[in-house]
């Protein structure tokens, strides 16, 4: 995974509605970031299984990132 799909990784998460990020099941988020990315910066198959990977490590930072927008912390 390259240093520009982390960047829009943690843009989108940034953009998104934080109860959004809160109410999909963890396997649904992981899919949805992997999609928003793969539409704008095409990938090969080994990227989109280290894109994949990567998100699944990182959902409890994510859903930690959207419920501290949501209470003003």
């Amino acid at each position: 995974m390259t240093p520009a799909h982390m960047r829009h990784l943690w843009s989108l998460v940034e953009a998104c509605n934080p109860p959004k990020l809160l109410q999909l099941s963890d396997n649904d988020l992981s899919n949805w970031l992997v999609v928003k990315v793969t539409e704008t910066q095409p990938l090969n198959r080994g990227e989109v299984d280290s894109l994949s990977h990567y998100v699944q490590a990182k959902l409890p930072l994510i859903r930690d990132m959207a419920q501290a927008r949501m209470t003003g912390f």
